[in-house]
C-alpha cells in the first residue's frame, strides 16, 4: 500500500491508498480510549484528509480487540501542567465530531469488539457504519454522572429517533449489533471474519461512483437532517458537560461505575 505523508498524531494511524484513506485508533492495549489528545488528533486528521484531493472515502477503525472504549474518563479532571481547562476538554469532543462529519470524503466506521459512549458518538459522526456480529454497544455516560455530550444526542436522534435515544442513553444498557441495525445505528452487520471484506467492498463501491453527485448527496442529506434535528438548537454540550464535571456527584458516580466495570472484567 502506498501511503501519503500524514501528520504524526498520538495514538492514531493515518494512511492513504489511492482514493481510500484510513484513520485507525491505535491504542489497542487500552481499547482505544478517546483522550483529549486523540480527539484533537481526529479533528486534525479530518482536516488533513480534506486537503487530499484524490481521497473520496475514509475508513475509521480501531486497532486490536475493540473499536473504542469511549472517552478517557481519567482525563476529565485534567492535568495541572497541560494548560487545558475542563471546558477545553469538553470542547475537544464536540470539535472532533463536527470535523469528522464535515469531511468532504464519505466516511465508513468499521466497528468491532466494544463501541462505548464516546465511541458511539464517533461512529455516529460517520456517514455509514458496518459492524461485526459480536460488537457490543453501550452509552454509559449517565451512570458515570455526566450527560452524553459531543453532539451525541442530536446525532442519535437523527439516526435512531427520540424514543430509542431516550432508552439507550437513560438506561445505559448494553445492546448488540443486531439491535443497532434494527434501530438504524449501523447499516450492515456481518460475520466477524468477514468484517474487513465487507468494509472494503462498501468503500470500493462508494469511491467508484462519480465524485460530484456523491458529495452533493452527502451534503444534501446533511442539510435536510440539520433542519430536522439541528444541533444549533440544542443546549451547549460544552457548557452542560463542564457543569456536570464540576458537580459534586460526578466523582462518586464515576467511581461506582468504574468499580462495577472492574468487577465484570474479573
Amino acid at each position: 500500500m502506498t501511503e501519503s505523508a500524514a501528520p504524526p498524531l498520538p495514538h492514531l494511524h493515518v494512511t492513504v491508498d489511492g482514493p481510500v484513506g484510513r484513520l485507525t485508533l491505535d491504542r489497542p492495549e487500552k481499547l482505544n480510549p478517546l483522550s483529549t489528545d486523540v480527539l484533537e488528533g481526529i479533528a486534525t486528521a479530518a482536516r488533513w484528509f480534506d486537503d487530499q484531493p484524490d481521497v473520496r472515502g475514509v475508513v475509521l477503525a480501531g486497532a486490536g480487540r475493540s473499536f473504542s472504549a469511549g472517552a478517557d474518563v481519567g482525563g476529565f479532571s485534567g492535568r495541572p501542567d497541560d494548560g487545558r481547562t475542563v471546558r477545553d476538554r469538553a470542547q475537544a469532543g464536540t470539535a472532533m465530531a463536527d470535523a469528522l462529519e464535515a469531511m468532504r470524503a464519505v466516511t465508513v466506521a468499521r466497528l468491532h469488539g466494544h463501541c462505548i459512549g464516546g465511541g458511539v458518538v464517533l461512529a455516529s459522526a460517520c456517514d455509514l457504519r458496518v459492524a461485526a456480529a459480536s460488537t457490543s454497544f453501550a452509552i454509559p455516560e449517565v451512570d458515570l454522572g455526566i450527560p452524553l455530550a459531543w453532539g451525541g444526542l442530536p446525532r442519535l436522534v437523527r439516526e435512531i429517533g427520540a424514543p430509542a435515544t431516550r432508552d439507550l442513553v437513560m438506561t445505559c444498557r448494553t445492546f448488540d449489533a443486531d439491535e443497532a441495525a434494527r434501530l438504524g445505528l449501523v447499516q450492515r452487520v456481518v460475520d466477524d471474519d468477514g468484517l474487513d471484506a465487507a468494509v472494503d467492498e462498501l468503500v470500493a463501491t462508494l469511491v467508484d461512483k462519480p465524485p460530484l453527485p456523491l458529495r452533493l448527496t452527502k451534503r444534501g442529506v446533511d442539510a435536510v437532517t440539520e433542519q430536522m434535528v439541528g444541533r444549533s438548537r440544542t443546549w451547549s454540550d460544552v457548557d452542560v458537560l463542564a457543569t456536570a464535571l464540576a458537580d459534586p456527584g460526578f466523582g462518586p458516580a464515576a467511581e461506582r461505575y468504574l468499580a462495577r466495570l472492574a468487577d465484570r472484567r474479573r
